[in-house]
């Protein structure tokens, strides 16, 4: 059986991501309210920096078990995201263990944390993987849009790879969805059609956010 990720250790998480998210920038968290207080769901945030996974641990409020991949998992950072509840997927193939660890997250009422565009790019939305789908339709756990803005603005002076320290990152939470059509179909079409609205929502949640907070 495959093992469920542990909810204390993504709590664990989600203090260490308060300290440091909080201690090197300066989060602007807008909407968190919209995140709902039980149950399971789905954050669907999008990616255009390294830190934007740890930042949306650290701001949510509930802990968040992200699907993250396993290149990320190497020397001691393998143990470490293990104990705080991350999620190792290979992107490569249809990662069975992955996908039925994620959705025990979901059934044991978690927080699920998903990269739709599946890898770090422009952070807008506008390729989307069907992954999200699957797991909306699947679990129908609603889904949250986030968008997280500023991380890729300009490099920081120390550590380039980073957004300069101190410097204001916006996460903006929009209003939770249901992805599916209300018939619980899993079909190829119903995902398909579940990813187009899908996309059509975390597009309109982006422009939002960028008009909210003017970036």
């Amino acid at each position: 059986m495959t093992e469920v990720p542990s909810a204390r250790g993504a709590e664990v998480g989600r203090r260490i991501g308060v300290g440091l998210m909080y201690g090197l920038w300066r989060p602007r968290v807008l909407g968190a309210w919209r995140v709902p207080a039980t149950g399971p769901a789905i954050l669907a945030v999008n990616h255009s920096h390294n830190i934007d996974g740890p930042m949306v641990m650290g701001v949510a409020p509930r802990p968040t078990h992200f699907l993250v991949k396993k290149e990320a998992f190497v020397g001691p950072l393998d143990p470490f995201l293990t104990r705080i509840g991350q999620l190792k997927v290979d992107r490569t193939s249809t990662d069975r263990t992955a996908i039925t660890r994620a959705l025990g997250v979901l059934e044991a009422g978690g927080v699920l944390g998903i990269f739709p565009e599946g890898t770090r790019g422009e952070g807008d939305f506008a390729a989307l993987r069907a992954g999200l789908a699957y797991f909306a339709v699947r679990s129908g756990a609603p889904v949250v849009p986030v968008a997280v803005l500023g991380s890729s603005d300009r490099p920081g002076r120390l550590v380039k790879a980073l957004p300069p320290l101190r410097s204001r990152v916006d996460v903006v939470f929009g209003d939770p969805f249901d992805a599916g059509d209300g018939t619980g179909r899993r079909t190829r079409k119903a995902l398909d059609e579940a990813t187009e609205r899908i996309q059509k929502q975390l597009t309109t949640h982006l422009e939002n956010a960028r008009r909210l907070t003017g970036r």
